[in-house]
């Protein structure tokens, strides 16, 4: 074909709609808003404070107030949900429910095995039952009054059901694991079982990204390079050997803006949800997977398992301690700790445990999120979409918390923090002064 040709068909295929060639135009991606001027650099200097004070002012008294309402009737939930499933574990305990289960487990099969994962079956039913109506209000109807939740009430429950399934299945294989370690190691069980909690939460980690999400979502391939080619070059640049980028349809259950490098051991993914293409500008996506590779890179993923191990040492330590003093109450008709009718009595002392460890639980993951905030700032150069992107999840999250509530309650950094921590980052750097952001590496 002579150039001429090449390029009168050049000319007409660029003429023609992409409808009428049977091609579907990309979506147009959102821009990155200005920053407000206190935030811009143009007089000279930012102010971080100041600075973070105009975007925090962005968000409207009517936003806040629902914001803040939705996250603080999150505390209460949290405390209900503790009591609840409390009261839940002593009914089971009190009426005798649980040794029942026990005998109908012992009765269906002479296996310990398959004893343990019949009775965890009963329970775990039991329980779903028994905290139904408090799970209906908090995960679906609270959801759609904020107007977060996507799901029909049908839809909902079969989300509802998968979840249940999955956890009868893996839960009752830690079970049967759990158990065989207290039978075979009575004096060191705690040590042990908690060795192997941490080795299932690896496995967890290892199968989320091929074999869980897959069972909620329909992830594929993003094909968009406008997206796809600066996520992988920010990925290069952190050293993580990908060479796709996924896309989840999140936004068949929420409103929510969300990403995620997970996976371990070869299962690695980098993910984003549609919501997040849909609502958010590259510079906002790229400060939101620069945050997300800064949890591989700095090895989150096992520093945390390493740090709930210990958690969970300590717990078994205590639950051994106090479970045979408290499973002598002849009504509850409790043999011993491997016997599986105590199960809700040792649920009841380990989420005891955890929920007055709340504040230190959640200092242990808000830390690493803030040290994911301030790689994914060097690695994206982003400060205003980094800003920008903790303003729509203000939507869901109190933005400005006082100290203490953000120490005790706050298992991720508040929205102030996250944007004076880049309005910070940006007062050192006025390379990124000139004009609104970019889509662009970090500053040489």
């Amino acid at each position: 074909m002579n150039r001429c040709a090449a390029a009168l068909i050049a000319a007409f295929l660029a003429a023609v709609p992409l409808a009428a060639r049977g091609e579907t135009a990309p979506p147009k991606l959102a821009q990155l808003e200005p920053p407000p001027p206190a935030a811009s650099g143009a007089s000279g200097s930012i102010d971080p404070e100041a600075a973070t004070r105009a975007y925090l002012a962005r968000q409207t008294s009517a936003e806040k107030a629902r914001s803040d309402a939705y996250f603080e009737g999150g505390y209460w939930l949290d405390l209900w949900g503790f009591l609840w499933a409390a009261a839940a574990y002593l009914v089971l305990l009190h009426t005798g429910v649980s040794a029942r289960m026990r005998d109908l487990s012992e009765r269906l099969t002479r296996v310990r095995p398959l004893q343990i994962g019949a009775y965890w079956v009963q329970f775990l039913v039991a329980v779903a039952i028994m905290s139904l109506p408090l799970t209906v209000y908090r995960d679906f109807v609270r959801e759609h009054r904020y107007g977060l939740s996507n799901l029909t009430f049908a839809a909902w429950l079969g989300e509802l059901g998968k979840g249940l399934a999955i956890s009868a299945v893996l839960g009752g294989l830690a079970m049967m694991i759990l158990y065989a370690l207290v039978r075979r190691l009575p004096r060191t069980w705690w040590i042990w079982g908690a060795t192997a909690s941490v080795v299932f939460g690896a496995f967890f980690a290892l199968i989320v990204p091929v074999v869980i999400v897959p069972i909620f979502n329909s992830p594929k391939r993003l094909t968009d390079q406008r997206v796809v080619a600066p996520i992988l070059s920010l990925a290069r640049a952190s050293g993580i050997g990908a060479h796709d980028v996924w896309e989840v349809d999140a936004s068949k259950q929420s409103n929510r803006i969300s990403a995620n490098v997970s996976g371990l051991f070869g299962t690695e993914r980098i993910t984003l949800n549609d919501n997040l293409l849909r609502r958010a500008s590259l510079p906002e996506i790229q400060a939101v997977m620069g945050h997300e590779m800064g949890h591989y890179v700095l090895n989150h993923i096992h520093k945390a398992l390493l740090q709930f191990g210990i958690v969970i040492v300590a717990g078994f330590a205590l639950l051994k301690t106090l479970f045979e003093r408290l499973r002598r109450t002849p009504r509850w008709q409790v043999r011993g700790i491997d016997d599986v009718a105590g199960l809700p009595l040792a649920a009841l002392l380990f989420t005891s445990y955890l929920f007055l460890l709340t504040p230190v639980l959640n200092t242990m993951v808000r830390v690493q999120e803030y040290e994911a905030d301030l790689y994914g700032l060097n690695a994206s150069a982003q400060p205003d979409g980094f800003a920008q992107v903790s303003l729509k999840l203000g939507e869901y999250r109190k933005l400005e918390p006082g100290p203490v509530e953000e120490f005790v309650l706050f298992d991720h950094p508040s929205g102030r923090t996250r944007i004076h921590a880049a309005m910070r980052w940006k007062a050192e750097h006025p390379e990124t002064w000139s004009g609104p952001a970019q889509a662009h590496g970090p500053p040489r």
